[in-house]
């Protein structure tokens, strides 16, 4: 996969930071390689590198394009990153909030296997649901330090009046979400309540009903 995996046939080995030896037909992360340049998919792995080190799974789009410039394969212009990260996120590669850039339920899901070998020492999984933890919270007991994603943080800590680790049992201190409910099943649940909901006879009507036993 160019500067993610392994190098292209025919570039140097020096674009690609691990050689690992991996069968790039039988790859999820191999379908990029088709549609992004080889700078460009250094970027993106410039970008994971980021992610992966900080401590709330985000890169600002500050250091990613200072990453930019400094690109074995090619650099970047500041127009041109912008673009690349636009295409990456319309792709659904990444996800951008205020500047911040974070990986995609997409990326996760198809370059699991990817992310857990290349960064087997840094990256943690969360802890109720086994997959890998980037965006979640963090126990702060320094013995413990088990992630949970936040969506498994609502679900598991839903109606608990004092949370409490799941793995050391000490006091959970951080914020504990709502439960996410898609928009759809929002407006489903809306609209069920109106079908189980009576009309109220207005004025008009009843006046209408009268009218009508009086003939």
């Amino acid at each position: 996969m160019g500067s993610l995996m392994v190098p292209r046939q025919g570039l140097s080995t020096g674009i690609a930071v691990r050689h690992t030896v991996v069968n790039m037909a039988e790859t999820d992360v191999t379908r990029m390689s088709t549609d992004y340049a080889d700078n460009e998919l250094e970027l993106f792995r410039k970008t994971m590198d980021l992610i992966v080190d900080s401590d709330n799974g985000t890169a600002s789009s500050t250091d990613i394009l200072n990453c930019a410039d400094s690109l074995q394969t090619k650099k970047l212009k500041k127009r041109e990153t912008e673009h690349v990260l636009n295409r990456l996120v319309q792709d659904k590669w990444l996800n951008e909030k205020n500047g911040d850039y974070s990986l995609s339920t997409r990326c996760i899901m198809e370059m699991e296997q990817y992310i857990r070998m290349l960064y087997q020492d840094q990256v943690k999984v969360c802890h109720i649901c086994h997959n890998v933890a980037l965006q979640c919270q963090m126990c702060e007991n320094p013995t413990c330090g088990i992630k949970i994603h936040t969506p498994c943080v609502a679900r598991y800590f839903k109606g608990r009046t004092d949370p409490r680790c799941p793995a050391c049992e000490d006091f959970w201190p951080h914020e504990i979400p709502d439960v996410y409910r898609p928009a759809s099943s929002q407006s489903e649940t809306q609209s069920a309540a109106k079908e189980n909901t009576a009309p109220t006879p207005t004025p008009r009507s009843t006046a209408q009903t009268r009218r009508t036993r009086r003939s």
